[in-house]
């Protein structure tokens, strides 16, 4: 099974082509359908890989060479994909919820006139996720890498009539850039001192007597990788083009914060756990930008009004916590927060989609309320989404955030509280998220509740199965005081090896998690209380600046944009127009010149000729004359 690897995107990348090609003459029902079929297709097969993964029998892993990408010299880099227990798992999630995304989005878009197209980057953005988890070396991670960057932005700009969505577009694309660039850089540290980007022979090096590398050589290349993974998921100070990306349709800002783009940078640095492993420098790094991206992102979300506003600072922030995980060497935490994250989150996007389809495309929180009573299975799914995110015992959000919590605390207790702190506001903001919208009162327009209904089955059923997802999503990760068997971590082991385990008494586990539920519990019954009677004048002081985000994007704008801009100009105007322009100008001017006083030399009268011609004789017998002499 494991041979027929190349078919896992090679479905999507059909699907692209069908639909990107025949886009405007294609029914969009039949768009859809070709979209989503081919996800499912890819889908069946990551789940026959994944079985013979986990089988006693599989040997691997298995490296399936497609072709030679790079020959050059000593430097050979194949087309390969490499299948084992990190890449098969990856492909069920990028699959599995993506198919879910695809079949909400037949519903979703309906009505819009691009929906074929849409499908059609939506096709391709699965592609590309699935190149980045297949390579076999760094060089196809990075093709994958770039693709889901150009999809985001041709995804989050897809209503590009709208001045503010384009910008969106583009600040994601920019932003992305900057950190691919750090992504670049380390892949040429690694050619440079190994030869090779393929993920075996540069894993075997490392540490080698043979490969004379400094241990600073590899605190600079793991810091390069992961300024590459604070782009692509979202960490400060590469963080704020993320909540712009809500100007995209809903399930795509599902697609994106949910199960593929955004948990890239995790991905990546599991996979590179032999080169963090020697790289301590950079583990604290990222723990430390972890820990502060998660403070920073949640505190903002507590005072945001916008539903998807709400939910994609939260992802920056769940986000956070997973680089805690990898920071303290906990990849295997690290990747199971991947997986519950993408169950509980897409389901609350998809869910937030729900609730703005019923309210004709209203996002403010503020003009919502009481739409529980219109939309039950929506109201039902989203509170399990919500008490997922929370940490609530039995659901898979308690399991894989209770873990990392215990593995930041054995690695310092510093970060624990930090990592608490953030789990506290994550459970008051999503808990003031579902308050304002399904209980209390209506407050919006009168239209608007003459229109409220339950969503079609195409969106409610992906919201269903993903919330059966988000409820027993976490027992493949029992801690160690309830089952001595982690399967998640089992299945890992012979792929993801973590940094420095450090385990916890039974009884110091029992009072974290007893810690950690209690402070979630609290803060719900908190945002009840503060949402029972809401009051929605202006905000001041600490909450007017949590709600103008830290003022992080006007920091940017004053300190980089607008210096960047002037110099921009500067340059145009000195360096482009009278620099430039003006040397070539100046030679088309001259030359003109010059032929305007030349061309004087032709009277048209024979005479004149006559004269000159009998001059340059004479002056040729007189030069000949000296010449030989």
């Amino acid at each position: 099974m494991a041979q027929l690897v190349y078919l896992i995107p090679l479905f999507p990348l059909i699907g692209f082509l069908i639909n990107g090609i025949f886009w405007r003459k294609m029914p969009k029902n039949i768009g859809g359908i070709i979209g989503s079929l081919t996800v499912l297709a890819s889908f069946a097969i990551s789940l026959g890989i994944f079985f013979e993964v986990k089988s006693d029998s599989f040997q691997g892993p298995i490296v399936v060479n497609l072709f030679e990408f790079i020959n050059s010299g000593k430097l050979v880099i194949p087309f390969a994909f490499q299948v084992d227990a990190l890449s098969s798992l990856f492909l069920l999630i990028i699959t599995g919820v993506g198919f879910l995304i695809h079949v909400y989005s037949t519903a979703y878009m309906h009505e819009d006139e691009g929906m074929v197209k849409y499908f059609a980057y939506l096709n391709l953005f699965v592609f590309s996720m699935l190149l980045l988890v297949l390579g076999a070396n760094y060089l196809i991670m990075f093709i994958g890498w770039e693709g889901v960057g150009l999809c985001s932005y041709l995804l989050i700009g897809f209503w590009y009539k709208n001045r503010d969505y384009t910008n969106a577009a583009k600040k994601a694309f920019v932003m992305n850039r900057i950190g691919d660039l750090g992504f670049l850089v380390g892949m040429l540290l690694i050619l440079f001192n190994y030869g090779t980007l393929t993920y075996q022979e540069f894993f075997g090096q490392l540490g080698s007597s043979q490969v004379a590398v400094s241990n600073n050589m590899y605190n600079w290349i793991a810091i390069c990788l992961f300024i590459g993974a604070t782009g692509k998921s979202a960490q400060i100070p590469l963080f704020t083009w993320l909540p712009d990306a809500m100007a995209g349709p809903t399930p795509v800002s599902a697609l994106i914060h949910a199960a593929t783009m955004v948990t890239a940078g995790i991905y990546m640095i599991a996979r590179s756990g032999a080169l963090y492993n020697l790289a301590p420098m950079a583990l604290n790094i990222v723990a430390i930008i972890g820990t502060a991206t998660a403070l920073l992102s949640a505190s903002i979300a507590i005072k945001q009004y916008d539903i998807k506003k709400v939910l994609a600072y939260s992802t920056v922030s769940q986000l956070g916590f997973m680089f805690i995980a990898l920071g303290v060497g906990a990849y295997t935490t690290a990747v199971f927060h991947v997986m519950t994250h993408a169950f509980f989150k897409a389901l609350l996007f998809l869910g937030s989609g729900s609730v703005i389809h019923a309210m004709g495309g209203e996002q403010d929180i503020r003009k919502m309320g009481g739409l529980g009573k219109h939309m039950r299975v929506t109201q039902i799914t989203f509170l399990i989404g919500c008490l997922a995110i929370s940490g609530i015992p039995g659901l898979s959000g308690f399991f894989s955030k209770d873990e990392i919590l215990a593995a930041a605390y054995a690695h310092n207790p510093l970060l624990y509280y930090c990592g608490l702190f953030g789990a506290m506001m994550t459970a008051f903001y999503m808990f003031r998220l579902y308050f304002l919208t399904f209980h209390g009162s209506f407050r919006g327009t009168e239209d608007q509740h003459h229109h409220l209904h339950e969503s079609p089955a195409a969106m409610t059923i992906p919201l269903m199965v993903l919330a059966i997802l988000s409820i027993v999503g976490g027992y493949i990760g029992l801690p160690a005081v309830i089952s001595e068997h982690h399967a998640l971590m089992a299945f890992l082991k012979p792929t993801v090896t973590n940094f420095d385990p450090r385990e916890l008494a039974h009884n110091t586990e029992w009072m974290l998690m007893g810690l950690s539920t209690g402070a979630a519990v609290i803060m719900i019954i908190f945002a009840f209380v503060r949402t029972k009677s809401p009051n929605f004048t202006p905000n001041t002081g600490l909450a007017k600046v949590l709600e103008n985000k830290w003022y992080v994007d006007e920091l940017y704008d004053a300190v980089i944009v607008r210096p960047l801009n002037g110099l921009a100009k500067l340059l145009d105007r000195f360096a482009e127009r009278m620099g430039i322009d003006g040397f070539v100008n100046g030679v088309g001017k001259s030359v003109r010149w010059t032929s305007d006083r030349v061309r004087l030399v032709q009277s048209g009268q024979v005479g004149s000729y006559i004269f000159v011609m009998v001059i340059g004789m004479a002056l040729l017998f007189i030069l000949g004359f000296f010449w030989i002499s």
